[in-house]
């Protein structure tokens, strides 16, 4: 399935000129996808239409697919009806998220509405109830799921219950989604900012880490800024982000050479199937530069977790070859060359037998 990248606009907590902005940007920068929320509406349902129309179509003329947000008290107070989702499709919606969960046949009879409206499911709840839906005969092209944020510090979900949610999803083959969170976003839809992030392990890290790390997991098609509004060097940082091929930082020693920063910066790095457990192998590099000398320096010391090495002039055969440090040791014949972000070490773990990887300069 294709990954996409997204934002989140909030009708009515901000300006629509500067939402129009926003969108402006991300749409140059390649988003695709528009969380927007309608939990908070208090307005009756001629200004709501109104109001939410006009951004919608704004943002489908530059190609953008919007989710709105909903909870059923929203149906009670526009008078709307579950078994008439005409209001969500002239404003131009192209799914509605369910914020909460019905018996599972009332979803099922949803995603056949005749407006071809995505039916997003809240994936923050590790029970049976997409296997539910399912089991109703859900069309299932029309099912998405996406996580919930949480705007209080400490309420964010645990890595380990996140994988387990989302594999319930993945599994069945469902699109989707989860939130990460900018760090000069100032609002969301409730009166509490402490970022608006799935993970709580995300909540403090620069936003292009925390898409690297969703992206890495396998388990997420789409990754949405939480809260707005995202700075444009944040925009930047996650457009520019690789959401195919693992990225891992690297902070070059002052010593590596410039044979070394060149096999650091090979595309094609990728994994040795046969793995060991204290080190990731990237072996082609050797035999694309075997002809060229690499004399050692900073071979002394224990290597440390996250160290990345390259083999010296000492190494014979394996001379150039690329290493990600899994467990400290010692080897004087490989050459410390930099060194993967205390931060960053979490990706680690995506370094898997035959993973292909890439470098990027921190």
């Amino acid at each position: 399935m294709k990954r996409e990248i997204g934002i989140s606009v909030y009708p009515d907590h901000s300006d629509l000129e500067k939402d129009k902005a926003y969108i402006q940007k991300a749409a140059d920068l390649g988003f695709t996808r528009i969380f927007m929320s309608m939990l908070e509406v208090t307005e009756g349902k001629a200004v709501v239409a109104e109001k939410f129309q006009g951004i919608i179509q704004f943002a489908k003329k530059l190609g953008f697919e919007t989710i709105l947000d909903i909870a059923p008290s929203i149906f009670n107070d526009l008078g709307i009806s579950y078994d008439d989702l005409s209001f969500f499709a002239e404003m131009g919606a192209d799914g509605i998220r369910l914020d909460e969960g019905f018996d599972g046949n009332k979803e099922s009879l949803l995603s056949y509405n005749p407006f071809n409206l995505a039916i997003e499911l809240n994936m923050s709840n590790n029970v049976a109830y997409l296997d539910n839906i399912l089991s109703y005969e859900a069309n299932r092209p029309f099912l998405y799921g996406c996580h919930n944020f949480y705007p209080q510090r400490g309420s964010a979900l645990p890595y380990d219950f996140f994988v387990s949610c989302s594999e319930r999803f993945r599994r069945q083959g469902i699109k989707t989604a989860a939130f990460v969170t900018s760090q000069s976003g100032s609002f969301g839809p409730w009166d509490v900012n402490d970022g608006l992030p799935t993970l709580e392990s995300h909540r403090d890290l620069p936003i292009e880490l925390q898409a690297r790390h969703l992206f890495a997991t396998g388990l997420i098609d789409t990754v949405i800024i939480g809260n707005a509004y995202a700075s444009d060097e944040e925009l930047e940082q996650l457009a520019a982000v690789d959401r195919y091929k693992l990225s891992l930082g690297i902070k070059y020693t002052d010593k590596a050479s410039a044979i070394e920063r060149k096999i650091v910066e090979d595309k094609n790095h990728f994994r040795r199937g046969d793995i060991t457990a204290s080190m990731a192998r990237s072996t082609q590099v050797r035999v694309k530069y075997s002809d060229i000398a690499n004399p050692p320096h900073d071979n002394t010391q224990i290597f440390e977790r996250g160290d990345v090495v390259v083999g010296n002039d000492d190494f014979l055969k394996y001379k150039n070859e690329l290493q990600i440090v899994l467990e400290p040791h010692a080897d004087n014949r490989k050459n410390l060359v930099g060194k993967i972000p205390e931060n960053e070490l979490i990706l680690l773990e995506f370094v898997r037998p035959w993973s292909k990887f890439q470098f990027v300069e921190k």
